[in-house]
Formats: C-alpha cells, sequence, structure tokens
C-alpha cells in the first residue's frame, strides 16, 4: 500500500491550509488518483489495522438499499451514528440511490386534462451487472450515489459519489471518484469497500478482479489527525492480504461468505471522526 503512503506525504508535504464544514480545518490538496492491482493482493491497509468487518457490514447494508442503522441490528457498524436520527434514518443516501433511484413515469389521460405521472425505481446495482455481461464494452457502466435532487434530503451528502466499471480481456476494473476525501479515517476504508464491490462483480461475471482507480476531489488531513500519520508513514506495509469469494450474485452476498486471510497489520491508530 505504499500509494497511500504516498499519498499521505504528498498532502504534508504540498497541502495547504483550508478551512472546513466541521471547524476542525484541514490540510488539503485538490485532485489527486491511486491505482490498485488486485492481481498483487487486496488493497487493505496494513501500516495501521482497518476494520475490515466493518466494511463487510456497511457494504452489504448498503447493497440491501437500507437507509436506516437499525436495519443492520445483527451486524451492526457504528459508523453511521453520528448522523442519523432519533429514529435511526439518514435519509436517501448510498443504498436508497443505487438501488432505488426514482424516476416518474407519464401515466396516459384524456386529452386536456392534468398530466399524472407514476413513481418508479430504477436499480443500478441489477442495471450495472446486467450491462457488463450484455455490452462489456459499454462506456456507460455507471452507478451514481449523487441524485441532486435528494441532497438536502441525506444525512450526509455522498463523499465516494460516481463509480464506472471497465471491462477489458476478462479483467473487470472500476473506478471511483470520491468528492471528499479524509485521508486518515475514510479513505482506507473506501479503497477497501470498493475493491470489495469490484470483486464481488467480477466474480458474478466471471471476470478476474483489475485494477481499482480511486480518484479523489478534495484529498484532505485533519490538522489532528497529522500526528497519527506520522506515526503511521513510520512503519513498513506489510504483505497485502487475499480476498475469497464464493461464485455467488452479488445481492445474495452475506456477510459469512466474504473471507480475508493473511492479513497481518500494525497496531490500530486512532483517529477522532469530524461530524
Amino acid at each position: 500500500m505504499k500509494q497511500y503512503l504516498d499519498l499521505v506525504r504528498h498532502i504534508l508535504e504540498h497541502g495547504e491550509e483550508k478551512k472546513d464544514r466541521t471547524g476542525t480545518g484541514t490540510v488539503s490538496v485538490f485532485g489527486y488518483q491511486c491505482k490498485y492491482d488486485l492481481r498483487d493482493g487486496f488493497p487493505l491497509l496494513t501500516t495501521k489495522k482497518v476494520l475490515f468487518d466493518a466494511v463487510v457490514y456497511e457494504l452489504l447494508w448498503f447493497l440491501r438499499g437500507s437507509t436506516n442503522i437499525n436495519d443492520n441490528l445483527k451486524q451492526h457498524t457504528p459508523i453511521w451514528n453520528a448522523w442519523a436520527k432519533p429514529d435511526g434514518e439518514l435519509g436517501p443516501i448510498y443504498g436508497y440511490q443505487w438501488r432505488r433511484w426514482e424516476k416518474f413515469v407519464p401515466v396516459k389521460e384524456e386529452k386536456g386534462a392534468v398530466p399524472f405521472y407514476r413513481k418508479e425505481h430504477i436499480d443500478q446495482i441489477q442495471q450495472a451487472l446486467h450491462l457488463i455481461k450484455a455490452n462489456p464494452d459499454s462506456r456507460r457502466i455507471i452507478v451514481s450515489a449523487w441524485n441532486v435532487a435528494d441532497i438536502d434530503k441525506m444525512a450526509l451528502p455522498p463523499c465516494h459519489a460516481f463509480i464506472q466499471f471497465y471491462v477489458v480481456n476478462g479483467r473487470l476494473d472500476c473506478q471511483l471518484y470520491q468528492r471528499s476525501a479524509d485521508v486518515a479515517l475514510g479513505v482506507p476504508f473506501n479503497i477497501a469497500s470498493y475493491a470489495l464491490l469490484m470483486s464481488m462483480f467480477a466474480r458474478e461475471c466471471s471476470l478476474i478482479p483489475g485494477i481499482f482507480v480511486h480518484t479523489m476531489g478534495d484529498a484532505h488531513i485533519y490538522l489532528n489527525h497529522i500526528e497519527g500519520l506520522k506515526v503511521q508513514l513510520g512503519r513498513t506495509p506489510a504483505a497485502l492480504p487475499k480476498l475469497e469469494l464464493p461464485v455467488k450474485n452479488v445481492l445474495d452476498y452475506t456477510f459469512g461468505d466474504i473471507r480475508l486471510s493473511g492479513y497481518d497489520p500494525a497496531p490500530f491508530i486512532k483517529f477522532p471522526i469530524a461530524v
């Protein structure tokens, strides 16, 4: 995971101080890209422990179309608790946009009558899987969480907002555009989550997981994360773990299906979360 450490160094050396929504303060760069080849191993950070179970729980929660933290009581990750309403609701965030993007279809009425529209939904995950299988050379294999009409209804607008899949020579690549990237806390989690999603897509579609391209807009380090990252920069990366997945449809995966072997990270580093 040298690419991640290079990102941290780049921000610390070339970033500019910038105010932020939380009032914490950041050092930030705009526009940075990392590439991780999954044929070299699963890109889970080894210079600090990343809670892979939480990565899996959250991704499966998204794939179910869930938007309420109480939907995941038996397999709960507390990542979203800080933003949830008292009833656990978060609004139409990732899972809703991925599985139930709203569209309004006109219904035929008598001539001269006020037009009537029926609400339907688009399952972007199923749509992307279908395109990979039926038209792998398509340049439209895209899943978007950034629904302009719903932003104000969301507890937190999507940070990782736009995914594109690319099929070539029996390999599946994936690019994520992330508008806002919390390098210490969020980015290691995001890398693992989308590498896992890409691997699940590849497994269903009988492809080899290839290159995960992570493109970041505002890539930032919170000022109260700098010392912890300096500790991390002093550590040597270990060998990458291996991901083991059964042959299964993406939407049928359960937590027990997803296994990681050979993960031997350095100790956990605690970073405060900025809300």
